[in-house]
C-alpha cells in the first residue's frame, strides 16, 4: 500500500471514465525537472513504502541539483519488462531454475512468477540461410524452426507455466519495432483496489536498444537478463539520480541526407562529450519538426553513444504516430490528457535546468557511414573512400604482401564498377591472373578470380562487399529511409543497373507492416529484382546471423585472407559479429545499402565514381538515382495507413502453424530433457545455504585475459556464429550435433555449457597476452611455461586447482549489447574480479549480479604505466569490509612477479550502491531475490 506522505493521490477524468493518479503538483520542485526525471519522480510517488522508498527519495529528487554529481539512491519499478528470444531464453531458464530452488528451501514454487507484465519477441533467431529468391523467407523460416524446435517448444511452456508472461512468436517483427508499433502503452493502466490507477509507461528490457520506445516518450532502458529477471519478480531497480544532457535541436534535415545520418552524427557527438549513465533529452522548438520515426531512430542508437536513455517528451506527434499505430482513440485520449496534467506534455518555453547542454542544426547533416569497427566512427560519404583505403591498413600486411603489379586499368574500368571482369583480357595485360597485392593509391589490392555457382566468372578484391543487408529495428521502423531504399531500387533498375554478382543482399524489416507498404508502393518487385528479398522479419544480419556466404566466395575470401566487408543498416558493427568471413562492417542508410551493392566495394567514391551505365552506354552516378525527399513523403503519405498496423497486430500472440504445432509442455516446473543441447538446467543456485557466507578476500588469482580499450560483449560472449573447431563447436560434435546445425550462441544460450565455451571466444578478441594472436586464446600458468591454449581450457585447469581468475582491460570495458551472458561465463569461469580503467554501465551492474567485482584503476594509471602483463599472481584485500555492511571507496590490490617484486595500488571498488552491494554478499541478484522472497513467505506464515 503506498503511503502517500505528499497527499498526492487524486482522480483525472478523461472521456467520462475516472482514473486515479499521483500527482507532481503536491511536490513543490517537480515542474521544474527534466521530462525523464518527472517520471521517475512519479514513480517514487506511486511507490512509497516508508522502507524502500520514502518521502525522503522523493524529495531528493524534487531538489535535484543539475551540476551535482550523482549521489542520491533510488528505487526504480518499471511498469513492465520486455525481451527478446536471445537474452528471454535464459531468462525463462533461470526463473524455472529458481522455481525448483525455490521449492527445495520450502517454498512454493508458484511464489516464482513475474509480478509485472513481461512480454518476449523471438526475433534473434531467423538466420539468412536462403537469399535473392521469392523463397527465401519460407525457407528461412523453416530452417529456423528446424533449428530451434527446443528452445520455441520451452518458451511456449513458459507462457502457459507463468502469469503475466507474453510470447510474440517468430516472424512478426523486431522487438523494439513491435514494442513501439503495438506494446507501448504510453500511459499504463492497472486495476488497484477496485480503480483503475493510471501512470506512466515505463520499461526495462533484456537488449539494450530498448532505449527505441524513448521515441515514445517512454522511459524505458536496457539492464542484462539477471537484473530483468529481479525486475520481473518484483524487485526494484536500484539506481542514482542522474545527470541529464539537455539536446536541442534546430533547423530540418537537408535534401539528400536521412534519419540514419541524423543518429549517426548524434551517436558520433553524444559518445565524444561523454555521456555514458546520463539520461539524454532532446529538447526545444525543433523537437517538434522531428517524426516520430526519426525520433525512435534515435532512441534506439542510445547504447551507442552510452546513455542510460535518450528521450524526446509526449507532444501531438507522438500522439498522432499512437494513432497510426491502431491504438485505441480512448488510450490516445488517456495519453493526451495524463501527459498535460502531469506536466509531462512537451512545451519548448518550459524553464528546465540540465546537467550539460549540446546542440546540433540538422541542416549541418551530411550523408554518412560508419565503420568498419565501432558505429560512432562517423564517415561522411565523401570521404568515405579514403577513410576505407586508410582503415585497410589494419587487416593487410603491408610489408609481407603487397606487391606492384599493373592491374590499374582492371580495377578501374573493370572492378567493380560494371560488369563482371574478363578474366581471359587481364591475363592478356598483365600475364598472368591477378592473384597478388598492389600498393596502388594508399591502399593494397589483392585481385584474385572466383566462379560464382552460376558460373559467373568475376574476381573479387579486398574491399568487396560481401554483404549487403537491410536489417535492424534502427532504421526497418523508419518509412522515410526504407520507402527511400525501395525508390532508389525502382531508379536503378529504370537505369538497368545491376547488383554485383558477389554481393548477398537481403532484406528484413522489423514488422510485417514494412512489407505492407512496399506492396503498397508497389516497390517489392523492383527490390526483388536486386536481390532485395524478403528474407525474414527480425534481427538477422544485425546480431550476428547474416548466415553463410556462398561457399565459393568464402573460400576465396578466407583462402586469400581477403578483407571483405559488409554494409548493413542496422545499429552495431562490432568485430567478428557480422560474419566470421567477413573483417569490415560499415553501417548506412537503407538507401545507401542498396547503393554500395550496386557498388560492390568499399572503395568507391559516389560522386565521381559512376556506379554502371544505362542502356544507351550512358554512366549512370549515385545523384541520378537518388529519390527525392519530396517523393519519399509523397509515397509515405498515400502507402503507410492505421490499416495496416491493425491488421498485422489483429492476433499478434497467435503465431503460424508452425508456431501452433508445437507440443507444449505441462507443469509449473520444467521437465529437463538430459540430452538437449539447448535448454540445460543452470548451475547458479547449486549448494547455495539459505544464508549467505561471508565475502572472502581474492587471493593467489591469476589472470586469464589481459585487453586493451573498448572490450565490447561481442567480443566477451558473442552472439553469431562458430566454428567446429572451436570449444563450442567441440562440444556441440561431441553431443552429435552437425555444423550445420550449431545455430549461433545467441540461440543456445539457455545451455551454460555452450556458453561458457563461448566465453572470450570472440574470433577478433586480442588478449595482449599472446602478440599477434587473435581469438579466444591465452596463457595456462597451471602448466610449466605458460603455454597457449583456448581460453576456456585454460580455466578449467584454473578450476581444477581452485585458483581464482582476474581479467585486466582498457576503458569502455562491456560497451556494446546489454548481454547478460558476458556476466554469467566470467563468473562461470572462475573470474572472481575485473580491473579496467573504466566500465560502461550494463555490463559492470552485471557482473554483479553474477558475484564478479568490477573495479578501477587509480586515475591516471592503467596496466601498461603500472607494468602489468598478466603473468603476476594477484591478491585483492579490503573486500571482507562488505560483510560489515560498509562499501570501501577501495580495495588493494598486489600484483606479485615471477621474481617476487611486486606492484601494488587501490583500485576503486564500482559497487555503486546499498542495493549493489547486498547483491554481491549474495553471490549474486537472483540469489538475494531468492532469499528475500523466502523470507516474505516465512514472514506471512
Amino acid at each position: 500500500m503506498t503511503k502517500d506522505s505528499f497527499k498526492a493521490r487524486g482522480t483525472l477524468a478523461v472521456g467520462g471514465k475516472e482514473y486515479d493518479i499521483f500527482r507532481l503538483a503536491a511536490v513543490p520542485g517537480t515542474e521544474k525537472l527534466p521530462y525523464s526525471l518527472k517520471i521517475l519522480a512519479e514513480n517514487l510517488l506511486r511507490n512509497e513504502d516508508g522502507e524502500n522508498i520514502t518521502a525522503d527519495h522523493i524529495q531528493a529528487i524534487a531538489n535535484w541539483d543539475p551540476a551535482a554529481q550523482p549521489s542520491h539512491e533510488i528505487q526504480f519499478t518499471p511498469a513492465r519488462v520486455i525481451m527478446q528470444d536471445f537474452t528471454g531464453v535464459p531468462c525463462v531458464v533461470d526463473l524455472a531454475v529458481m522455481r525448483e530452488a525455490f521449492a527445495q528451501m520450502g517454498g512454493d514454487p508458484n511464489a516464482i512468477n513475474p509480478q509485472v507484465p513481461a512480454e518476449l519477441v523471438i526475433d534473434h533467431s531467423v538466420q539468412i540461410d536462403v537469399f535473392g529468391q521469392k523463397m527465401a523467407f519460407q525457407r528461412n523460416v523453416e530452417r529456423e524452426y528446424e533449428r530451434n524446435y527446443e528452445r520455441y517448444q520451452f518458451l511456449r511452456w513458459g507462457q502457459t507455466a507463468f502469469d503475466s508472461f507474453k510470447v510474440v512468436p517468430p516472424s512478426t517483427g523486431i522487438v523494439h519495432q513491435v514494442n513501439i508499433e503495438y506494446l507501448a502503452r504510453g500511459v499504463f493502466t492497472a486495476e488497484q483496489d477496485g480503480r483503475t490507477l493510471a501512470y506512466p509507461d515505463t520499461c526495462v528490457g533484456t537488449d539494450s536498444h530498448t532505449t527505441m520506445v524513448n521515441g515514445l516518450g517512454v522511459l524505458g532502458w536496457g539492464v542484462g537478463g539477471i537484473e530483468a529477471e529481479a525486475a520481473m519478480l518484483g524487485q526494484p531497480i536500484s539506481m542514482l539520480i542522474p545527470r541529464v544532457v539537455g539536446f536541442k535541436l534546430t533547423g530540418s534535415i537537408p535534401p539528400g541526407a536521412t534519419a540514419t545520418d541524423v543518429v549517426l552524427t548524434i551517436t558520433e557527438m553524444l559518445r565524444a562529450h561523454g555521456v555514458v549513465g546520463k539520461f539524454v533529452e532532446f529538447i526545444g522548438e525543433g523537437v517538434g519538426q522531428v517524426p516520430l520515426a526519426n525520433r525512435a531512430t534515435i532512441g534506439n542508437m542510445s547504447p551507442e553513444f552510452g546513455s542510460t536513455a535518450a528521450i524526446f517528451p509526449i507532444d501531438q506527434v507522438t500522439l498522432d504516430y499512437f494513432r497510426l499505430t491502431g491504438r485505441s482513440e480512448e488510450q490516445v485520449q488517456l495519453i493526451e490528457a495524463y501527459a498535460k496534467e502531469q506536466g509531462l506534455w512537451h512545451d519548448p518555453s518550459a524553464q528546465v535546468e540540465y546537467s550539460e547542454y549540446l546542440e546540433l542544426d540538422l541542416s549541418t547533416v551530411v550523408p554518412s557511414i560508419a565503420g568498419p569497427k565501432r558505429p560512432q566512427d562517423r564517415i561522411s560519404l565523401t570521404e568515405s573512400k579514403n577513410s576505407f583505403r586508410s582503415s585497410l591498413k589494419d587487416y593487410v600486411d603491408y610489408d609481407t604482401e603487397v606487391h606492384e603489379t599493373s592491374l590499374d586499368h582492371a580495377l578501374e574500368g573493370s572492378f567493380p564498377a560494371s560488369d563482371p571482369v574478363n578474366l581471359d583480357d587481364m591475363k592478356d595485360r598483365n600475364g598472368s591472373q591477378p592473384e597478388h597485392h598492389e600498393l596502388q593509391g594508399d591502399r593494397a589490392h589483392k585481385v584474385v578470380p572466383v566462379t560464382l555457382a552460376d558460373g559467373t566468372e568475376t574476381v573479387l578484391d579486398h574491399g568487396a562487399v560481401a554483404i549487403a543487408s537491410i536489417t535492424s529495428c534502427t532504421n526497418t521502423s523508419n518509412p522515410s529511409v526504407m520507402l527511400a531504399a525501395g525508390l532508389l531500387a525502382r531508379n536503378a533498375n529504370q537505369k538497368g543497373l545491376k547488383v554485383k554478382p558477389w554481393v548477398k543482399t537481403s532484406l528484413a524489416p522489423g514488422s510485417q507492416v514494412v512489407t505492407d507498404y512496399y506492396e503498397a508502393a508497389g516497390l517489392m518487385p523492383d527490390m526483388d529484382a536486386l536481390g532485395f528479398n524478403l528474407v525474414g522479419y527480425g534481427c538477422t544480419t544485425c546480431i550476428g546471423n547474416s548466415g553463410p556466404l556462398p561457399p565459393e566466395v568464402s573460400k576465396v575470401v578466407n583462402e586469400e585472407d581477403l578483407a571483405v566487408v559488409s554494409v548493413l543498416s542496422g545499429n552495431r558493427n562490432f568485430e567478428g559479429r557480422i560474419n566470421p568471413d567477413v573483417k569490415m562492417n560499415y553501417l548506412a542508410s537503407p538507401p545507401l545499402v542498396v547503393a554500395y551493392a550496386l557498388a560492390g566495394t568499399m572503395d568507391f567514391d559516389f560522386v565521381a565514381d559512376p556506379l554502371g551505365q544505362d542502356q544507351d552506354g550512358n554512366d549512370v552516378y549515385l545523384a541520378d538515382i537518388w529519390p527525392d525527399a519530396d517523393e519519399v513523403q509523397r509515397v509515405i503519405d498515400s502507402s503507410v495507413t492505421r490499416e495496416m498496423f491493425l491488421k498485422d497486430y489483429a492476433d499478434v500472440f497467435k503465431g503460424d502453424e508452425h508456431w501452433n504445432q508445437l507440443e507444449i509442455p505441462h507443469g509449473s516446473t520444467f521437465t529437463w530433457e538430459g540430452d538437449s543441447t539447448y535448454v540445460r538446467r543452470a548451475p547458479y543456485f547449486e549448494g547455495m545455504p539459505a544464508t549467505p557466507e561471508p565475502v572472502q578476500d581474492i587471493t593467489g588469482a591469476r589472470v586469464l585475459l589481459r585487453l586493451g580499450d573498448s572490450v565490447t560483449t561481442d567480443h566477451i560472449s558473442p552472439a553469431g556464429s562458430f566454428r567446429s573447431d572451436s570449444p563450442a563447436g567441440q562440444y556441440l560434435l561431441e553431443h552429435g550435433v552437425q555444423p550445420r546445425d550449431f545455430n549461433s550462441y545467441g540461440s543456445r544460450r539457455g545451455n551454460h555449457e555452450v556458453m561458457i565455451r563461448g566465453t572470450f571466444a570472440n574470433i577478433r578478441i586480442r588478449n595482449e597476452m599472446l602478440p599477434g594472436v587473435e581469438g579466444g586464446f591465452t596463457r595456462d600458468f597451471t602448466r610449466e611455461g605458460g603455454p597457449q591454449t583456448t581460453v576456456f581450457e585454460a580455466a578449467q585447469n584454473y578450476l581444477a586447482e581452485g585458483t581464482p581468475l582476474v581479467v585486466l582491460a582498457g576503458a569502455e570495458y562491456g560497451s556494446g549489447s546489454s548481454r547478460d551472458w558476458a556476466a554469467k561465463g566470467v563468473s562461470l569461469l572462475g573470474v572472481k574480479a575485473v580491473i579496467t580503467e573504466s566500465f560502461e554501465r550494463i555490463h559492470r551492474s552485471n557482473l554483479i549480479g553474477m558475484g564478479v567485482l568490477p573495479l578501477e584503476f587509480p586515475a591516471g594509471e592503467n596496466r601498461n604505466t603500472l607494468g602489468l602483463d598478466g603473468t603476476e599472481v594477484f591478491d585483492i584485500s579490503g573486500v571482507t569490509e562488505l560483510n560489515e555492511g560498509r562499501t570501501p571507496a577501495t580495495v588493494h590490490v598486489r600484483a606479485t612477479k615471477d621474481d617476487g617484486s611486486t606492484v601494488e595500488f587501490d583500485a576503486r571498488l564500482r559497487i555503486d550502491t546499498p542495493a549493489e552491494a547486498d547483491y554481491y554478499r549474495n553471490g549474486g541478484i537472483l540469489q538475494y531475490v531468492l532469499r528475500q522472497l523466502k523470507a516474505k513467505e516465512d514472514a506471512k506464515a
